[in-house]
């Protein structure tokens, strides 16, 4: 379970637009009617572990948006909430907070803050993003040590957890070859990571609870470490709809296989035409 919910909004993570950057996922300025979301969605994801005959739910996330306006700049405040279910916290348990302010107009990032507990493990991120020179004023913590403030030097494409998975459904996947290597930046804790997603094209996938979805199929190249091994691709079916939520996401770690799941939803801003069956 550990890291697992931290990497939810990356592994949702895909394209947006950036003019003059080739190395880059590209950002572009959207107009509102573009969104695939608005003010007041919530999506519950739930994660699963699977390692021989375990077969379980170890707890979920929940994410909430709201669009605010300040000094005449609009912008979106997300909130995701992690918590592994009351069973597992005897083993391993997560509570882990993270926010995030991005624009409205281009989904850039502002502000990201990060508070977990990880089986005991405490972390804090704080960063604060400057656009005029892709800089990120960010402050980490780790446990009850000292604060730590760093510069991070980001580039045009480079976001945080949050508002990477929000820029992630703003995308057109009709002009994206298929198994097009498209990269892909964001900060955490004190360094900025590259590494990739591809789109491997329609698929049609059953979601428990849900029911029967098209979907279009994403692999991502996820950072190699104590869960991951950097090995193995991650695969990420997300809603074949104006939404472009997420439904499933599938990977094996290093001990046994973790897969994160659509539970609930409400206030998307169209209907979920890609349910085919419930």
């Amino acid at each position: 379970m550990k890291q697992l919910l931290l990497f939810y909004f990356l592994l949702l993570s895909c394209i947006a637009t950036a003019q003059n950057d080739t190395t880059c996922m590209p950002v572009r300025d959207l107009r509102p009617d573009e969104l695939a979301f608005a003010d007041g969605e919530q999506l519950t994801i739930v994660a699963n572990y699977k390692w021989g005959l375990i077969n379980t739910d170890v707890g979920e996330a929940t994410l909430s948006l709201s669009q605010e306006c300040f000094h005449d700049t609009t912008y979106f405040y997300a909130r995701a909430y992690a918590k592994t279910y009351k069973f597992y916290d005897n083993f391993f348990m997560v509570r882990d907070v993270y926010e995030a302010r991005f624009f409205s107009r281009n989904l850039r990032p502002i502000y990201f803050h990060r508070s977990i507990n990880e089986g005991g493990y405490l972390m804090k991120n704080t960063f604060i993003f400057d656009d005029s020179r892709y800089i990120i004023r960010a402050s980490v913590q780790r446990k009850t040590n000292p604060q730590k403030d760093t510069v991070l030097q980001g580039r045009s494409c480079t976001f945080d957890f949050i508002s990477l998975f929000y820029n992630s459904r703003n995308l057109d996947f009709e002009h994206i070859v298929k198994d097009q290597i498209i990269p892909i930046s964001f900060a955490v804790d004190e360094a900025v990571y590259n590494i990739y997603y591809r789109y491997l094209g329609k698929e049609t996938k059953k979601i428990s609870g849900l029911g029967t979805f098209n979907c279009l199929k994403i692999a991502a190249k996820p950072v190699a470490g104590q869960v991951f091994d950097g090995q193995n691709e991650i695969h990420i079916w997300i809603s074949d709809d104006a939404n472009h939520i997420p439904l499933l996401i599938e990977t094996p770690i290093i001990v046994g296989k973790i897969s994160a799941r659509m539970g609930k939803y409400r206030g998307l801003k169209y209907p979920l035409t890609s349910r085919i069956k419930n």
